[in-house]
């Protein structure tokens, strides 16, 4: 290890932006931000439990998808806006490997999940017949299961390669959370070391879960296409099934994909932190949006639950 090499007890978080005037501004719209995303993600949440109708494995999966998107944003947004009322933005070191291991952790189980749902609409749309005997709630448990346990296994292998590095000596972190590509730049180890992580990050996170999604969608199309044309209509409502999904998982794997694949060299650290802040909480704020108005099940289901709500 270098002799200047330190492991800090805690770290300096730069935030968004460091323009005192804009603080309170910052914090009043990522607060009705992260309500926005806690309400709409528990509004899914409750109307996929609520309604019979919606007892079937696309919306277990999309039920947990929901659980997992308050969980990632709540690892991040609640520090962020305390930070934007105090004058210390200060995390601890244990703390800082707490927030990466969970960022990672629910991130990657996210990706797997977005996975699985496209290999159930594939099910779903390529083998209707054997789909109930396929698609069992066993079946369903334990694809949740892998995407958690895969979750944990790059959560650990990633967070301990980054935290086991040495430091250069600086604490200042020019992000509004314990990002990877921002505590690369503190690490000694040359940009090759460092490209290796963010290479086997990419593919165990990324690529392997797109390849999945790029295949499954490949073989509903095909199937789709060979539909007769008399069967439009049924073209139509296959698609629209799909839809949300898809535009989910384009925005999400999207910046994604932009942020992580770029060497850490090519991005600036003000790019960097504004890539982060899509991916992180605008593409999660975005998520219950897109599947209740997308979905006329989901409406359905929660105009009932409001009416039975009132009535009550």
């Amino acid at each position: 290890m270098n002799a200047n090499s330190t492991t800090p007890i805690e770290f300096v978080l730069l935030g968004i932006s460091e323009r005192t005037d804009l603080q309170t501004l910052l914090f009043a719209v990522f607060l009705i931000i992260y309500f926005f995303i806690l309400m709409g993600n528990l509004i899914v949440f409750v109307a996929t439990i609520y309604s019979q109708a919606l007892h079937t494995p696309m919306y277990f999966f999309l039920r947990h998808l929901s659980f997992l998107d308050i969980c990632y944003t709540s690892v991040i947004l609640p520090q962020m806006l305390v930070h934007f009322i105090t004058k210390r933005k200060i995390i601890s070191f244990l703390g800082c490997a707490m927030q990466m291991f969970f960022y990672i952790f629910l991130g990657t189980a996210i990706c797997y999940l977005l996975a699985v749902m496209a290999y159930d609409r594939y099910l779903a749309i390529c083998h209707p017949l054997h789909y109930i005997r396929l698609m069992t709630r066993r079946t369903c448990f334990l694809f949740v299961s892998s995407c958690w346990i895969i979750g944990l296994f790059v959560s650990l292998l990633q967070t301990w390669l980054i935290f086991s590095l040495p430091l250069c000596g600086s604490n200042v972190i020019n992000h509004f959370f314990c990002d990877i590509s921002p505590l690369m730049r503190l690490n000694y180890p040359s940009n090759f070391i460092n490209n290796m992580e963010n290479i086997l990050a990419v593919f165990l996170v990324l690529i392997i879960p797109f390849i999945f999604i790029l295949v499954s969608y490949i073989l509903i199309i095909t199937a789709i296409s060979k539909l007769s044309v008399p069967a439009g209509r049924r073209r139509k409502k296959t698609f629209s099934t799909c839809s949300s999904h898809l535009i989910v998982v384009i925005l999400f794997f999207g910046s994604a994909c932009i942020k992580y694949m770029k060497p850490n060299s090519t991005v600036s650290p003000n790019a960097d932190k504004y890539l982060s802040l899509f991916h992180t909480i605008i593409c999660l704020a975005l998520n219950p949006v897109i599947y209740s108005l997308r979905n006329k099940e989901v409406k359905g289901a929660f105009m009932r639950l409001w009416e039975s709500t009132l009535l009550d």
